[in-house]
């Protein structure tokens, strides 16, 4: 009998169940996944909470990496035993083993293994799509990401240096800067304890940076846009804490014609050829060596409302799966 997490309500992690589940045969368009690894990201507790609305009851989870076990009618492209990664809808990614939509699947190369795939499709598609296609940065350039010791985070850091890229990096702890730092990070800023804004300026003879990568939200979008250079870019793409609240357009003008845009992975890798682009780049950085997928936290399937709880109070570094 398969498992599944699953919730009936939203609310913090003690509404995650753990439910045997029946799971069919695949239908026209559909596969049977056996899953070997789930990925855990910050973005399920949005899910878990409501702050992403989801019929209920439901599924969680995006994320996950295994091998194709069953093949419906009209599937091209894909065959049994076929080793895969995905991420994206449906929600159900927290399961030993599912049915889903065929065009979410990434073939992932014998040379990556599951784990690692669990750890970084999500992440490493992100990253991806941040440096390749947000903004046109040119070698030397001196970016400001916050979160440096997050997954997101170290994979950016990594990523950028092969582009020739200066990285400032905000973390909470000497643990996650040292962490940051063997991961190319340039400079650390604790933001517990420092202006961010004021050591961006300084590290930055004045000038800002041209764009700032920012994760956190709600308790950092003002110190991001203070950080920017004269008609730098806010690349808002995650909440930790909280919404971004309305940002007045005026004070945009004010703090020098400044940019903002807030966007979503799904709308980078909805067109196949382009999602096949980023990942082959993606897997080939991985692949190779040149960047390196540190997976710091697993957890039992079964323990997810604990991981959600660690991950909630910024207990993780890197990134975190569930091993199956």
């Amino acid at each position: 009998m398969a498992h599944a997490i699953r919730f009936e309500e939203t609310g913090g992690p003690e509404v995650l169940r753990w439910e045997e589940v029946v799971v069919g045969d695949p239908g026209p368009g559909e596969v049977r996944i056996r899953h070997h690894a789930v990925g855990l990201n910050f973005a399920d507790t949005y899910f878990r909470t409501g702050l992403y609305p989801a019929p209920l009851p439901a599924g969680l989870g995006v994320e996950a990496a295994g091998v194709i076990e069953a093949v419906g009618d009209g599937v091209t492209g894909f065959s049994e035993g076929d080793r895969v990664t995905y991420t994206g809808s449906p929600l159900g990614a927290y399961s030993t083993e599912r049915v889903m939509p065929v065009g979410s699947l990434i073939k992932l190369p014998d040379g990556i293994a599951f784990e690692t795939a669990a750890a970084m499709t999500m992440r490493g598609l992100t990253s991806s799509y941040l440096l390749r296609r947000i903004h046109p940065l040119e070698e030397g350039d001196t970016i400001l990401l916050t979160a440096a010791a997050g997954g997101v985070g170290l994979i950016v850091c990594q990523w950028a240096k092969l582009l020739g890229l200066n990285v400032i990096g905000t973390v909470s702890t000497e643990e996650k800067a040292e962490l940051a730092r063997a991961h190319g990070c340039d400079h650390v800023i604790h933001y517990r304890s420092e202006n961010v804004a004021e050591r961006v300026r300084e590290l930055t003879d004045g000038a800002g940076v041209p764009v700032v990568f920012d994760s956190v939200g709600k308790t950092t979008y003002a110190s991001s846009l203070a950080s920017l250079r004269r008609r730098g870019l806010l690349v808002c793409f995650g909440t930790a804490s909280g919404p971004v609240p309305p940002i007045d357009a005026m004070q945009l003008a004010v703090q020098g014609s400044l940019f903002v845009t807030r966007p979503a992975l799904a709308d980078y890798i909805a067109d196949p050829a382009e999602r096949a682009e980023l990942a082959g780049e993606l897997f080939d950085h991985v692949g190779s060596g040149r960047i390196d997928i540190k997976v710091n936290q697993r957890y039992a399937l079964e323990d997810a409302a604990q991981a959600h709880r660690d991950l909630e109070a910024g207990r993780t570094t890197g990134s975190s799966v569930f091993v199956l």
